[in-house]
Formats: C-alpha cells, sequence, structure tokens
C-alpha cells in the first residue's frame, strides 16, 4: 500500500512531528508532504524520509517567515498531486488537511486543531499583532475561514485528538469526528527509581504566545520559588524580560531529551498555563512520575486527573495559578499524590492503544471507500 502523509510543516521539533514519526512507524515506506521543511533544525529526524516541500519553499527564509504566508496556503497544498496513492493521511492544524484527493483514495484527517488563528483565537492573535498584520488579517481571513470549512468537507474520515478538539470540529465545520487519543513516547518520558525529587517547578514548551508562560513566571516571581523554563521560541525576549529581578526563574532554552526528562523527573510539579487542544506535555510530565499544575480547560482536563495526578486552576491568570500552586503544595505535605498513580494514567495513553485503534478507522475507511466504487 503506497502512503501519503501530510503536515502542515517542518521546521521544528515538537508533538506534531513526533506523531508524524508515528505514522512512519506505522507505515515506514511512506513519503511526506509539508509546505516548507527544514532538515537543518530537524537534524536526525525525518532523513530517510522522502519529503516533498510545496512551491513556497522556494521562497527566500521560506521556512522563517511561513507562518505570514497563510494566504499562500491553502493553494500550496492543493498543487500536491496524490493521485498515485493508496491511502493519504494528514496530519493537520492549520491547511494540510487541505489537500485534493481523488474519490477512490481514502483520507483521513488527524486534526489537532482547527486552525486557532481562523476561528476562535481570531481576535486574541488580532490583539498580540502589529498594525500591519491586523490590516491583512481583516483582509483574508474570511476567504481562508470559507476554505478551511470547504475543505474539510472533503475529508473522507475525521479523527480528532480529544474530545475538546471534536467538539471545535463540530462547531466550526459542522463534522463528526472520530476521537482517538495521541499517544504518549515512552522511549522519550519515563520514570527514573534514582532520582530524588527537589524543591523546583518546570514550565516546558515553546515559547509563543498561547503557551501563557508569562502565567507561571508572574505567578512564581517574587515568592522565593524556583522556577525551570525549558523551550525556545518567539516569546523568549519578552519572557526573560518578564523574569528579570528573580534569580530563581531560570531559562534553559531549547534543551535535549535527557535535559528535559531529568528536569521532569526531579521537579515537583509541571505548570502548564495553556487551553492546549490537547497537550502531551502533561502525558510526558506524568510518565515520569511527576503531578501537574493545569489551567483546566482544553485537552489537560482528559489527561489530567484532578487530585489524583495533578489539580487544575480554574482561570488563566497568575492570580489563580499562585492560589493552585499553595493549594498543590499543601496537598503534596500530605502525601496525596501517588506516584505509581500518575504513571498509570500516563501509560493509559499508550501507542499499541493508538496503534490498534488508528488501524482499524483506516480499514474501515478504505472498505467505505471501495463498497461506493463498487456500486
Amino acid at each position: 500500500m503506497k502512503v501519503a502523509i501530510v503536515h502542515d510543516w517542518l521546521v521544528n521539533y515538537g508533538g506534531a512531528e513526533t506523531f508524524v514519526e508515528l505514522w512512519l512507524r506505522m507505515y515506514p515506506n511512506a513519503d511526506i508532504y509539508t509546505l516548507v521543511y527544514d532538515p537543518k533544525k530537524l537534524k536526525g529526524h525525518f532523513e530517510n524520509v522522502r519529503v516533498y516541500p510545496s512551491p513556497l519553499q522556494k521562497i527566500p527564509c521560506a521556512t522563517k517567515i511561513y507562518t505570514k504566508l497563510l494566504k499562500f496556503m491553502p493553494k500550496a497544498f492543493e498543487s500536491f498531486d496524490l493521485s498515485g496513492y493508496d491511502l493519504v493521511l494528514c496530519s493537520s492544524s492549520s491547511c494540510a488537511k487541505g489537500v485534493i484527493v481523488p474519490p477512490h483514495v481514502p483520507q483521513i484527517a488527524y486534526i489537532h486543531t482547527p486552525m486557532r488563528y481562523a476561528w476562535d483565537l481570531f481576535y486574541a492573535y488580532k490583539k498580540r499583532s502589529g498594525r500591519l498584520t491586523r490590516f491583512f488579517m481583516d483582509r483574508w481571513m474570511s476567504g481562508i475561514r470559507q476554505w478551511d470549512y470547504i475543505s474539510s468537507q472533503r475529508i473522507d474520515t475525521i479523527v480528532a485528538n480529544s474530545y475538546y478538539i471534536a467538539r471545535r470540529i463540530k462547531k466550526f465545520w459542522n463534522r463528526d469526528a472520530v476521537v482517538i487519543y495521541s499517544p504518549l513516547n515512552t522511549r522519550r518520558f519515563y520514570p527514573d527509581d534514582n532520582a530524588v525529587k527537589e524543591d523546583y517547578y518546570v514550565a516546558y514548551s515553546r515559547l509563543i504566545p498561547y503557551k501563557r508562560i508569562d502565567i507561571a513566571i508572574n505567578a512564581i516571581k517574587g515568592t522565593g520559588r524556583k522556577l525551570v523554563i525549558i523551550g525556545g521560541g518567539s516569546e523568549e525576549k519578552k519572557l526573560r524580560k518578564l523574569a528579570q529581578g528573580d534569580s530563581n526563574i531560570v531559562f534553559l532554552g531549547r534543551a535535549e531529551d535527557a535535559v528535559l526528562r531529568s528536569h521532569l523527573q526531579r521537579c515537583r510539579a509541571m505548570l502548564f498555563c495553556a487551553e492546549e487542544d490537547f497537550g502531551l506535555a502533561p502525558l510526558e510530565t506524568q510518565a515520569c512520575g511527576t503531578p501537574v499544575i493545569a489551567f483546566g480547560r482544553g485537552g489537560a482536563c482528559e489527561t489530567v486527573v484532578d487530585g489524583k495526578t495533578g489539580i487544575f486552576f480554574k482561570e488563566q491568570s497568575a492570580a489563580s495559578l499562585k492560589e493552585a500552586i499553595e493549594r498543590f503544595e499543601d496537598m503534596d505535605s500530605h502525601g496525596q499524590f501517588d506516584r505509581n498513580a500518575i504513571i498509570a494514567q500516563a501509560l493509559s495513553f499508550s501507542e499499541e492503544r493508538f496503534k490498534t485503534e488508528f488501524s482499524q478507522i483506516v480499514e474501515e475507511t478504505r472498505r467505505k471507500i471501495a463498497l461506493q466504487h463498487a456500486e
């Protein structure tokens, strides 16, 4: 079976890219189609795979300015000729699901989220954008929304990474989605029985606006607690400036797996402030035997068990997080968070479960389309 995997872009290594690697383990001879590809940033990944970038790759500095090319993304993905494949799999949080696939070829889209900046987070993105960006957002986004909706109707089977995302898919595309949780990579994240817990917190993610690392900084700053921030991104300079004056807030930048894993194994808890679509970070933290203090909205509500493997804070604010940290410390001092239960919760999101459930969806979709074309 000849398989094509379509992914939004390959410019950094994160949760979405680990997901593509999972599909490659399931379909090792698959080809990858993507908007732009930066092999230097992804050294050690996808090197033995045929990767086909879109025509936008030819634009100077395309792998750096790709987010500014939203207007041209639909045409770029529709330019891919996928007629020679037996199965097309799309990993999408933006435009990848909008490829044009022949009617006899099954197309299954795993939706990490409908594009946030076009729908429910449009106004939040607009507020944080400069004048020029706002100008183009007002003029282009209506057309992008129309294309996003229309292209969603071409997909044979939509799979959502959480019930939270399934509700958003229904809201914006009026499509039903099968929910299959993203799996945990236990080769990267696992407990260490010899690790000694230390009195500090970790916040790790790409340092971009919606991750809300600023909330973690403001909740910790001036309290005497220690916070280690792991990751890089467009917000790094702003966040470092916000943390100035408190030597207990430490930035490690992008860290290798061993460094990240060690910090997650040893820290007291991980602070997760985003309203995330699914959010692998809470699962990865729990796999290391560490509880999570998470904003109580979005995918984290489906992966963290309140009062058992972590706790939630109600408002996306520093005051609410600070109160939750104090509550967590009281609960933790009374031994409420059992390490084995935390690890067990993470392991219930296994790769084997995902492979079984997703393979079943693939076969059901292929049978359905085969029957339709046999009529």
